[in-house]
This record gives C-alpha cells, structure tokens and sequence, in this order.
C-alpha cells in the first residue's frame, strides 16, 4: 500500500465535519491483476433523496518544486482512478482534494481554468489549517 499522502488526516478530518461517513481508508481499485487506492471513499446520507452520495477522494499536496509537474502527475493519477470507477460503474463521483494556496495558483490561473472549463477534473479545495473544506467544483 502506498505511503498517505500529507494531508490525508486533514482532508479526513474536513470530511468528516462536513458530515461524512469516511467507508474506506483506502478505496481499493482493483483492475486485472493491479490494485490501486485511492486515498478516501466516504458517502452521506442526502435526505431530500433519500439516498448516499458516494465519493471518492485523492488527495494531493502539490508540495513539489514544481506545481506544474505536480499537477501533470496528480491529472494522469486523477484520470486513471476516474476511468477505472466509470469501467466498474461505481457509483462514487471522484475528487481531487488540493490545499486553498494550490488552487489559487493552478486553477484561479488560465493552465487551470482550461481544466475546470473542460470539466476535466473535480475539484475539493480545503483549508490545511481549519481541516475545513472550502469548495466543492464539479
């Protein structure tokens, strides 16, 4: 299994605040002989629907020396994890979770915006500090 990534706990703990059931620790992807994991699976009960949401989340510090390469190794990483759940029909809607500071200076830019315009990736954007997520993009 793959080392959690820094900000795993946090995103965790934001999910959880946000009334989340937290249902895998990691989700485990498995495709032929490969497992993956993905860092989060959770759901919440939308009563409305009366029904769970399910999600899933990886998580992702962009901590790098470059943000770019960051961003081009955790879009192939996002790509391939959302394919797979597709080829299973999961029902989970999947995220990328990224600290308020990398969105800011990947997606509030044109690099990331051409992203979010093509609806390339979801986005949940939360505050390391309050471990309180911020912003849901889909």
């Amino acid at each position: 299994m793959p080392a959690k990534d820094l900000y795993h706990d946090t995103v965790k703990n934001a999910l959880i605040k946000d009334g989340w059931n937290i249902t895998d620790d990691p989700l485990i992807l498995s495709i032929g002989k490969k497992d993956l994991f993905v860092d989060l699976g959770a759901e919440k009960l939308i009563a409305a629907e009366k029904s769970n949401q399910k999600i899933a989340v990886e998580v992702k510090s962009f901590i790098g020396m470059s943000r770019i390469n960051d961003l081009e190794k955790a879009l192939g990483q996002y790509i391939l994890y959302r394919e797979i759940l597709r080829e299973k029909r999961e029902a989970r809607i999947l995220y990328l979770a990224i600290k308020q500071p990398a969105y800011e200076d990947i997606f509030e830019q044109p690099i990331g915006k051409i992203l979010l315009k093509q609806n390339l990736v979801n986005l949940l954007v939360f505050d390391e500090i309050e471990e309180a997520i911020l912003q849901w993009i889909q």
